[in-house]
């Protein structure tokens, strides 16, 4: 079992960042690919990015391609995604997820609560 939490969001005004974490409880979540969603009101949860187990490959929703960075720090079990350039439409929950690196949510096996982002603009 592979517990996440996520922190790091909260407001931020357009054009700002944000770093979100990902805390694993585990030490075997080196070995698991990671993901991270979001998920606006009224809307389907959404892929962001994703992550290899050693962070070689990533992938990036267009939407957020060059302003959002993905990457992991195994030894500290926490993968982070980096947001620039905050839009108003980046604003959801963002949860990361640990299983894969697909698109899809239900390729997922593991889940966090995830973290509020909001974006004024």
């Amino acid at each position: 079992q592979v517990q996440l939490v996520e922190s790091g969001g909260g407001l931020v005004q357009a054009g700002g960042s944000l770093r979100l974490s990902c805390a694993a409880s585990t030490r075997t979540f080196s070995n698991y690919p990671v993901g991270w969603f979001r998920q606006a009101p009224g809307k389907e949860r959404e892929f962001v990015a994703s992550i290899t187990w050693d962070g070689s490959v990533t992938y990036y929703a267009s939407s957020v391609k060059g302003r959002f960075t993905i990457s992991r720090d195994n030894a500290k079990n926490t993968v982070y995604l980096q947001m620039n350039s905050l839009k108003p439409e980046d604003a959801a929950v963002y949860y990361c997820a640990a299983g894969s690196i697909t698109t899809i949510t239900s390729g997922y096996n593991y889940w966090g609560q995830g973290t509020q982002v909001t974006v004024s603009s």
